[in-house]
């Protein structure tokens, strides 16, 4: 007898608005930092946008600018803020002793740490932190069992840069040293199916939401 198949599940994955340290190439990691202005107004052209594609539920980072980012769709949506599910299991990677520098000060104070970064070697990880290999494993396990749970259903998951980034290799079947040649844009919206088997892409870093709103507002 052959075993069903759960029906599949539609992912709308968004990567949380700016935050002071985005815009200062500041790495965050695990690093709890709350939305900027410019990071608010992108949530909000964000829950805009989705409000009229029928989420059935919101799952977001428990950190502060994914969850901050979480609510403004929520409440575009006419969802309540405790629909909003906070799982840990979304956060950035860790960046351990990188987390609270730019990039240029991790250059000149761990150069060959900071090769290693470039190069993306998978089983490497700065002291403290998570390596590529670490963080693919923990989202490629966290999304598998958020998505269980919804078959058939439409979920958003709100999230960080490197999540999004391993969503997308694992829906690619890329190498997590492979070069990125996509886009991770804050509030960008990125589209996948889920299904016992895993992931496949359906579209990736829609920013029209926040292009035209941008447009309007030199306008007025």
């Amino acid at each position: 007898m052959t075993r069903p198949t759960a029906a599949p599940v539609r992912i709308t994955a968004v990567r949380h608005g700016e935050t002071a340290w985005n815009a200062d190439t500041r790495i965050q990691g695990h690093t709890d930092i709350g939305l900027n202005a410019h990071g608010h107004w992108q949530a909000q052209q964000l829950g805009a946008a989705l409000a009229a594609h029928g989420l059935n539920h919101i799952y977001s980072s428990d950190l502060a600018r994914a969850h901050h980012t979480a609510l403004a769709i929520a409440a575009h949506a006419g969802m309540a803020s405790h629909t909003v599910t906070l799982d840990a299991g979304l956060r950035e990677r860790c960046f351990g002793v990188f987390e609270g520098h730019t990039h240029a000060e991790i250059e000149a104070q761990w150069p060959h740490e900071a090769l290693r970064w470039r190069q993306r070697v998978p089983d490497w990880a700065p002291n403290g932190g998570e390596s590529p290999l670490q963080l693919r494993e923990r989202v490629a396990q966290t999304v598998n069992q958020i998505a269980a749970r919804h078959p058939g259903e439409h979920i958003a998951v709100v999230a960080h840069g490197g999540v999004l980034d391993m969503l997308y290799r694992l829906a690619t079947g890329q190498e997590v040293n492979a070069a990125r040649t996509w886009e991770l844009g804050n509030c960008a919206i990125n589209r996948l199916l889920w299904t016992p088997q895993g992931l496949t892409l359906v579209g990736w870093a829609d920013t029209a939401h926040l292009e035209a709103a941008a447009r309007d507002e030199t306008t007025i």
